[in-house]
């Protein structure tokens, strides 16, 4: 059974960072391209970046995003992340982390990331 587990969310200020974490199982993690996702009350889900398999190893941030957040993987732990840095009050949501194509509907129950004073 495949499995996503988010964590790492919380309360931050703007100008300040979170560190997400999404452990997987039930499936070949270091074969499949993984990605974070989000969506923001009353609003549609939203692909936030993307990483391919090491062998491949690139990365696709959303624009709102690029220059800001950082994905990575750590294939011996199942382990995908999120470095958010210099958060905005827009990046308010839930993070989700999905595995192949971005819509996926197979995702954990997420973690709330909000940015507020």
């Amino acid at each position: 059974e495949v499995q996503l587990m988010e964590s790492g969310g919380g309360l931050v200020q703007p100008g300040g960072s979170l560190n997400l974490s999404c452990a997987a199982s039930g499936f070949a993690f270091s074969d499949r391209v993984m990605n974070w996702v989000r969506q923001a009350p009353g609003k549609t889900l939203e692909w936030v970046a993307t990483i391919n398999p090491a062998n491949v190893g690139s990365r696709f941030y959303a624009n709102p995003v690029q220059g800001r957040f950082v994905i990575s993987r750590d294939d011996s732990e199942n382990t995908l992340y999120l470095q958010m840095n210099r958060l905005k009050t827009e990046d308010t949501a839930m993070y989700y982390c999905t595995k192949g194509a971005w819509r996926s509907r197979v995702r954990g129950q997420g973690t709330q990331v909000t940015v507020s004073s």
